[in-house]
């Protein structure tokens, strides 16, 4: 009887341990699933946090580049609302093709001029029918292209329309627009207007109608390009035989005449040199002024020495001017070069030396942040040199997107 109840009690015993390690294990097991779930949980979580911070980066990536695009239009707009103001310097009327007319203004040595996005302001074909330079007695600031009437004309660059006029005895009806780049263009002899005063324009946009009104013995385009209200021969700029600018960017220089800056401005090789004559200036006067002889002056401009000058008539007063000397040229070949030019309008080696050797002018696009100090040091010049070379003063509020000359 006892030996069965050891047995039965050792029989318990067993069981309720095995019941017990059991339960044990079986604790063990769901603290080892809990701890895989946590640990899942956390690993998701770090996905689901490296994700979000990935998708995060990616968002304001694209939000940089949103925001790059949309400051690069905005200033692409600022642009075309105030075309080149860093050199005009907010200069605008509706009046005068020349908005310096009667206003002293500092010409700057050299201009750096974007000519990339021309386009041809006609659609057929090109055919120069007069060219820039003195014709009858009166200077011709332009070429003209052979239009018939009612021909689209287009603008060929990008800008504002200036001005928007008519001349009876001169332009006829009439075009001006101010470029981003510097230039401005005029369209003359139109029979008509496809814009409006202060409007902005494309390049290749028509903005008028071929005609023949004003000064003018028959259809044609009259084309003009000037810089700060000076014109530059169109010829010198664009390859009207192909329809493309010479190069995509352009270098002025302002011409000097006895080592002065005038108001000139050439781009090739070689320039004619003229004179606009002011009260009471004679042959004599004019021709000791650019060491040449009244005998060349009448030469140059079918004149006469008996002949009479009007007040702002253009005199030819050179045959040329080297403008663009290669910098392994010796002394000696410079000599030989201005030996070329027939008259002698200061075109020595050093007169082209000054015109080749000058540096191009360095602009600096304001951003936030900028601050003149800082601009000085990044372009290795000093506060007060930034202040003389864009006229302003040291407390001036720098406008984001505002072009300043740095050299």
């Amino acid at each position: 009887m006892n030996n069965i109840k050891i047995l039965l009690f050792a029989g318990c015993s067993l069981c309720f341990t095995s019941a017990v390690v059991a339960r044990n294990n079986e604790k063990k097991v769901k603290i080892q699933k809990t701890k895989q779930i946590q640990r899942m949980d956390e690993r998701v979580s770090e996905l689901m946090a490296d994700r979000v911070g990935f998708k995060k980066d990616i968002f304001l990536n694209e939000l940089k580049k949103i925001e790059d695009v949309m400051l690069e239009e905005e200033l692409a707009s600022e642009e075309l609302m105030f075309p080149a103001d860093e050199l005009y310097g907010s200069h605008w009327e509706n009046k005068w093709v020349n908005p310096f007319r009667n206003t002293k203004i500092d010409f700057p040595d050299s201009a750096k001029i974007d000519c990339s996005h021309f386009i041809l302001p006609i659609d057929n074909e090109i055919k120069v029918t007069s060219k820039y330079g003195p014709r009858r007695r009166r200077m011709h600031y332009g070429i003209d292209l052979k239009v018939y009437v009612g021909d689209t004309i287009r603008a060929a660059f990008d800008g504002r329309v200036r001005i928007r006029s008519w001349e009876r005895r001169g332009y006829g009806k009439y075009l001006v627009l101010r470029h981003p780049n510097g230039l401005e263009t005029v369209y003359g002899h139109l029979s008509g207007y496809l814009v409006k005063e202060n409007q902005i324009v494309r390049a290749g946009q028509p903005i008028g109608l071929g005609g023949n009104t004003g000064r003018s013995t028959g259809s044609h385009l009259h084309f003009e390009t000037r810089f700060l209200g000076q014109p530059i021969n169109p010829e010198d700029i664009i390859d009207f035989q192909n329809g493309v600018p010479h190069q995509d960017i352009f270098v002025f220089h302002n011409l000097k005449i006895n080592g002065r800056k005038s108001n000139i401005y050439t781009s090739s090789n070689v320039q004619m040199v003229y004179h606009k004559v002011r009260s009471g200036e004679t042959l004599g006067g004019i021709a000791r002024k650019y060491r040449t002889t009244v005998n060349n002056l009448c030469r140059l401009n079918g004149l006469k020495r008996t002949s009479l000058l009007r007040i702002g008539q253009a005199l030819r007063v050179s045959t040329g001017v080297e403008s663009s000397v290669p910098q392994k040229q010796t002394s000696q070949t410079v000599k030989q070069a201005t030996k070329k030019v027939k008259t002698k309008v200061e075109a020595t080696s050093q007169a082209v030396a000054d015109m080749s050797g000058e540096a191009t002018p360095v602009y600096h696009r304001i951003q936030t942040g900028d601050t003149l100090g800082a601009i000085a040091i990044k372009y290795g010049t000093t506060v007060t040199k930034l202040c003389e070379l864009n006229q302003i003063t040291r407390t001036t509020v720098l406008k984001l997107g505002r072009k300043i000359r740095c050299s």
